[in-house]
This record gives C-alpha cells, sequence and structure tokens, in this order.
C-alpha cells in the first residue's frame, strides 16, 4: 500500500464529506471529526484539466492532471507534488448509459479500485439531460478482486455533497478515491 500514498498526506479514516462550492469546481474534504484534510480547485480555462489538491495546512499535496487536451473519457494522472511521482491514474471507462471509474497503478495499469455509478438510468439521464445533474449519484467502490469496500453516496443540496466511505480498503488507496469523488463530481456534471 505504501507505493500508493502521498508523501504530504495521511488519510487513516473511513469516511470522508466532500463538498462542493457554490460557484464553480472547488471542492473541500473534511475528514469524521469536521476537520479540512483537503482543498482542491479546477484551474479554470487551461486545454489540459487540472486539479490541484493541497493539505488543510495549504502544503502542495497532489495535483490530478488529464492525459490529453479537453480529455473526455480519457485517464487523469495523480501526480504526488512532494516526489514529481505519478501514484495512481484515474480512468473514464466512458459509456452513454454508465458512469465506471477504475484507479489503476501507474506503471502495470493494474486495477486498483473500481468505482461504478448505481444507477443506469441516472447516469444515462445525466449525459443526455442536464436538469438530471440536479440528482445526486451514488457510487459504489470495488476492490481488484470485485469485493464492495465502500461508496460515494451524493445528496440533496444547493452544492454537491458527497459522503465517501471507505469501510475495508485494504489494497484500495483512499487518497485516490477521494481525490475521484472531487474530479468525478466536476467532470460529470458538466
Amino acid at each position: 500500500m505504501a507505493d500508493y500514498d502521498f508523501a504530504a498526506l495521511d488519510l487513516d479514516g473511513d469516511t470522508y464529506e466532500v463538498k462542493q462550492a457554490l460557484v464553480r469546481n472547488k471542492y473541500a474534504v473534511r475528514d469524521s471529526t469536521g476537520e479540512v484534510v483537503l482543498r482542491a480547485k479546477q484551474k479554470l480555462f487551461k486545454m489540459k484539466e487540472q486539479f490541484p489538491f493541497v493539505t488543510g495546512d495549504d502544503e502542495p499535496a497532489f495535483t490530478v492532471k488529464a492525459g490529453g487536451i479537453l480529455d473526455v473519457g480519457g485517464n487523469y494522472a495523480l501526480v504526488d507534488d512532494v516526489t514529481g511521482e505519478e501514484v495512481v491514474v484515474l480512468d473514464e471507462d466512458y459509456s452513454l448509459f454508465v458512469e465506471n471509474w477504475t484507479v489503476r497503478d501507474p506503471e502495470t495499469g493494474e486495477a486498483l479500485a473500481t468505482i461504478e455509478s448505481r444507477s443506469k438510468v441516472l447516469s444515462a439521464l445525466r449525459h443526455l439531460v442536464s436538469a438530471a445533474n440536479l440528482f445526486p449519484n451514488k457510487y459504489d467502490i470495488y476492490d481488484p478482486d470485485g469485493r464492495e469496500v465502500g461508496s460515494i453516496e451524493g445528496q440533496f443540496s444547493l452544492k454537491d455533497t458527497y459522503t465517501v466511505s471507505i469501510d475495508d480498503a485494504g489494497t484500495v488507496p483512499k487518497e485516490a478515491v477521494v481525490a475521484a469523488a472531487c474530479v468525478i463530481d466536476a467532470l460529470e456534471n458538466e
């Protein structure tokens, strides 16, 4: 598991709240005690998507970078800001009917976790009708063996709010899953 850790970050809890700012793709991540452990803000007007994350103390933690220009159904590298190394890659398995994401090893491509939308109907509507984005989505998190290890639960609110629960993470990198909740919300709701 140490291979998928970020140098400036240690998420050891099981539950995190991800809340989007009202106006733009800016996020705060709180642990179960309410303490801010991560912040992220999507860079505006960039040809390649970028999400820099900082710790609750405003220290650089990692950056999510798109693999291609205006990446649709592509991959996003999570790069450790301290070491400069790619820690994991987040791949969107683009489909009109489902929202599935895979967290992969950056060198081998091996799947470390899969994040799957629970509702195919809602996923399809979100791609076809922008008003469907008002309904929060829910995702299940699976380990490489297909065991469910957690969830990302959207909640009705003015600001997009998700509770990320990772019950039995074992080999699933928590930081990548928490970052994925922010990235998925920003990209799926465009």
